[in-house]
């Protein structure tokens, strides 16, 4: 079947919540077992039903998990726009339809890959949508929240530095601040933090954010920075830190 891909189309978030929405944008109710479906779907490409029966009623005899997937196929069809396209005994999750976490996971790789002149389609904004389902606790949602997790980390680094070669330094800025926030102890957030203050001569910036760092990471882990992160800076801005207690002093 073709569709016409200039009219809008329907679309499922699962970026900070589940939401799936009409064409015209509007939320489509989905019972609990119909979420699964989709999101299983979005995460994973087209698949069995026998291995969509097990995985998601993993409880219960397998003619009535059967039977659970097909009662929510038919809950599913009549929830609102079709989003699902059967293949015999492959699901699959209809082309024409929006899923964020795909839109997420091109930018990202796109980013990584490329060393092309950041557009205005690489934005901050779609590596910095919310976490993976937050609320679920499926293993095949625990393992897809963190892989996708660690691709947006990658990709706004990436970003952060391409943006600095640029001249784009307070996008280059936003990029990497993003990523400290999705994770504050990851010392390559911080570090693309820094190389874009010094790719703006900022120096006294660079250094005030490197010692917050040694500070997080010598109360938080124990830690110092890695050698790759102190030869960033000029040797008599680091030590001592200002402030900086040892670790075992610390609290």
């Amino acid at each position: 079947m073709v569709y016409d891909t200039s009219l809008p189309a329907p679309a499922l978030r699962l970026l900070g919540t589940f939401r799936l929405e009409g064409a015209d944008g509007s939320a489509v109710p989905v019972q609990t077992p119909g979420r699964r479906l989709l999101a299983f779907l979005a995460l994973n490409g087209p698949t069995a039903r026998g291995v969509l029966a097990g995985t998601l009623w993993p409880e219960v005899a397998e003619e009535q998990a059967y039977g659970s997937l097909r009662t929510t196929l038919w809950r599913l069809h009549r929830a609102g726009p079709p989003v699902l396209d059967c293949r015999g005994e492959l699901l699959a999750l209809r082309e024409e339809l929006h899923v964020d976490t795909h839109v997420l996971t091109r930018t990202a790789r796109r980013l990584i890959d490329s060393d092309a002149p950041p557009g205005e389609d690489l934005e901050v904004d779609v590596l910095s949508a919310g976490e993976l389902l937050p609320d679920w606790d499926e293993e095949w949602v625990v393992f897809e929240r963190e892989r996708l997790r660690q691709l947006r980390l990658h990709a706004l680094e990436s970003l952060s530095g391409r943006l600095a070669r640029h001249g784009q330094y307070a996008l280059a800025l936003d990029a990497a601040l993003t990523g400290v926030r999705i994770e504050p102890l990851r010392e390559s957030a911080h570090r693309a933090v820094v190389a874009v203050h010094l790719a703006e001569h900022n120096l006294v910036e660079a250094v005030r954010h490197y010692h917050a760092y040694r500070r997080l990471a010598r109360i938080e882990l124990g830690l110092e920075p890695s050698p790759i992160f102190t030869t960033m800076l000029p040797r008599s801005r680091l030590d001592p830190c200002p402030g900086g207690d040892r670790p075992d002093s610390a609290g």
